[in-house]
């Protein structure tokens, strides 16, 4: 043994009530949430923030309401930029434009994680970034730092997204291969025809969307869907990016793994809960995952916190399970919308209905901001389908 290993073994166990891996927004929210209880947090991760991540930015009227239960105050103005003007497309063809209802604001996951990880170490969770765990002990709660140190948790959360060495560690793989989704985006030169104007494209990808995000110094536009029904996803994107006028040659581009709305039914084992993207909890229509991610971290912790208060640590996953009975059945519902959306025999009816019905296309973005359900939606949507299908089996849809 060398010198230096043996001094690393020397070290001893530093004790936590709360270890969380991931420092983005769902650990962000463990983090800060354990610590205003007076727990002790260590919050690792193995990049140091300010870090880039791929993400369209927005947040949403559903984000922005979970952002408050977890800080307690709106976002702060400086992070985010309004945006209150949609324009829906479909394979081409346009599904019309809608404003007046819920703003989606835009920020750089760059400033915004950074945000919110300070919020949580300025709260007093100790800050283990730049340090990437080297080894999870599930049994025991105890993770090893490639700096060498070992901590040890009463509870565990793990909030490292996904491609979660947590989650590896209980279940053997991070995610289910065959329902993983997957996105590409770049940061392009910001619009100027239209710059205020936030556009979704349904079917810019196989069972996905595009999505161009206009900001005062740049435009996010990117294109994710089903992994295992996009094999070509590079070129997928750079069609997209033509339609919009931008050059691909000319454009940086970045990937990432999304868990697509399959969530885990259990999120965790023993006294290791799962939050955020490691959950699973990523909306399978939208892609959103900022709002669940904020939501669960939170809750893993009033969890975590409650069970630990008597002094029963494995508590913790039953009552967290609980708490997320109501995201799991708005990921559910969305998940059976999504047939609905990009099934072959029923998405014709889906866009003569969405382009052809104003109520529809405010029903849904009143969805993004909290306001409507995927149930409503669902409902709405049944009623009107009929009718659009049965137009579209009659007459070709020129969107196809």
């Amino acid at each position: 043994m060398t010198q230096s290993a043996a001094a690393s073994d020397a070290r001893p166990v530093e004790h936590y009530d709360i270890l969380v891996i991931g420092a983005g927004p769902a650990g962000a929210a463990a983090a800060l949430t354990a610590a205003r209880h007076g727990m002790s947090v260590a919050l690792i991760d193995q990049r140091r923030f300010p870090r880039d991540k791929l993400c369209g930015g927005g947040i949403t009227g559903r984000c922005a309401a979970a952002l408050e239960r977890l800080l307690g105050h709106p976002l702060p103005g400086h992070l985010a930029e309004e945006r209150g003007t949609f324009e829906f497309h479909a394979h081409g063809a346009s599904l019309g434009t809608v404003d007046g209802v819920p703003p989606i604001h835009l920020t750089t996951r760059r400033a915004f994680d950074t945000y919110l990880q300070s919020t949580a170490i300025a709260a007093g969770a100790d800050d283990r970034s730049g340090q990437k765990p080297a080894g999870i002990d599930p049994g025991t709660c105890r993770v090893t730092l490639d700096s060498g140190a070992t901590l040890e948790g009463r509870i565990l959360i793990g909030a490292d997204g996904v491609a979660s060495t947590t989650a590896r560690s209980l279940f053997g793989r991070a995610y289910d291969p065959h329902q993983v989704g997957f996105a590409m985006e770049v940061e392009a030169p910001p619009e100027q025809d239209t710059p205020d104007r936030v556009r979704i494209d349904f079917g810019a990808a196989e069972w996905g969307y595009g999505w161009h995000f206009p900001k005062s110094g740049s435009a996010t536009i990117g294109v994710g869907g089903l992994h295992g029904r996009n094999p070509e996803m590079r070129a997928a994107l750079e069609t997209y990016l033509r339609g919009l006028g931008v050059d691909p040659s000319m454009q940086k581009v970045k990937g990432a793994f999304l868990p697509f709305g399959a969530f885990r039914r259990i999120p965790g084992h023993g006294r290791v809960l799962l939050a955020g993207d490691a959950a699973g909890l990523v909306d399978p229509i939208t892609g959103e995952g900022l709002a669940h991610a904020i939501d669960s971290g939170r809750m893993a912790a009033e969890a975590a916190t409650a069970a630990l208060a008597e002094d029963r640590p494995e508590t913790a996953l039953p009552l967290y399970r609980k708490s997320l009975g109501p995201i799991h059945g708005a990921l559910r519902h969305a998940r059976a919308l999504r047939l609905v959306i990009y099934a072959p025999p029923l998405k014709a009816g889906f866009i003569r209905a969405f382009r052809d019905s104003r109520t529809l296309r405010h029903d849904y973005l009143r969805m993004l901001g909290g306001q409507r359900e995927y149930a409503d939606i669902m409902a709405a949507l049944l009623r009107r389908l009929p009718r659009h299908l049965s137009r579209s089996l009659l007459v070709p849809d020129r969107a196809h």
